[in-house]
């Protein structure tokens, strides 16, 4: 039977007095990659920093690996195998690669594994391996997105969460970094992806939620999804 690992139960939040979700409700399967589509604005952000605790949930219940951890702090959650690989990377432009890697191995969870961990992340990325004393501000978009995911694995997530991957990148890149993912999900790890790109997310990830306006507008497996008339106007252009 196939286990929830993370369930999100009618989150609502925002900034200040502005409301941007309402009612949001969704589950990510242990295994499995989920996305979440939507037009900018949409609140897609916004859902991923209250599942990690960086907002406040003003109301709603957030469930992790069985245990509540509704308005649990980011350090807490990372902690736990919570891991958000946030929009724009936010590296440390001026460490290098290694000592980046380093900062994602800190926490209590990930310490004991941190040389085989580097191993499986140099591995997985040879580029970062070759220039690992090279400062990460020097390195294009795309490697510094890889640099970010790399960071993100040294942490040991059960759920790994990407926001925007493809933000920014050129196409060649994107479907580098789409290989990548695939190939992290044949190898177990369960991911949450927040995607621009919704022809490529769908087209990788085993389930979909759409949010439009703050609000679960669909969902359903991704081929469901995709074939959606509303969907395939409104974000695939057909």
């Amino acid at each position: 039977m196939s286990e929830t690992l993370l369930k999100v139960e009618g989150l609502e939040t925002g900034y200040g007095e502005v409301q941007v979700l309402w009612g949001v409700s969704f589950a990510v399967t242990r295994g499995q990659l989920v996305t979440v589509i939507g037009a900018n604005g949409a609140g897609k952000t916004t859902t991923l920093g209250a599942v990690v605790g960086q907002i406040r949930p003003w109301k709603g219940r957030i469930t992790f690996n069985g245990q509540d951890i509704t308005g649990r702090s980011p350090h807490e959650n990372t902690a736990r195998g919570l891991v958000l690989v946030p929009e724009g990377r936010q590296l440390f432009a001026a460490m290098t690669v290694e000592e980046n890697l380093e900062m994602g191995g800190y926490s209590r969870r990930a310490r004991g594994k941190f040389a085989e961990r580097l191993e499986r992340v140099y591995a997985l990325f040879p580029r970062l391996k070759e220039r690992r004393q090279q400062r990460a501000g020097t390195f294009s978009g795309g490697e510094q997105q890889m640099l970010a995911i790399a960071r993100g694995l040294m942490s040991d997530p059960e759920l790994l969460m990407i926001d925007e991957l493809s933000l920014g990148l050129a196409p060649v890149v994107v479907q580098q970094l789409f290989a990548t993912l695939r190939m992290l999900k044949e190898q177990g790890i369960t991911i949450l992806l927040v995607e621009q790109n919704v022809h490529l997310a769908l087209s990788l990830s085993d389930y979909a939620y759409v949010i439009a306006e703050g609000r679960l507008f669909a969902e359903g497996p991704s081929a469901k999804v995709a074939s959606m008339p509303d969907i395939r106007r409104a974000y695939l252009g057909l």
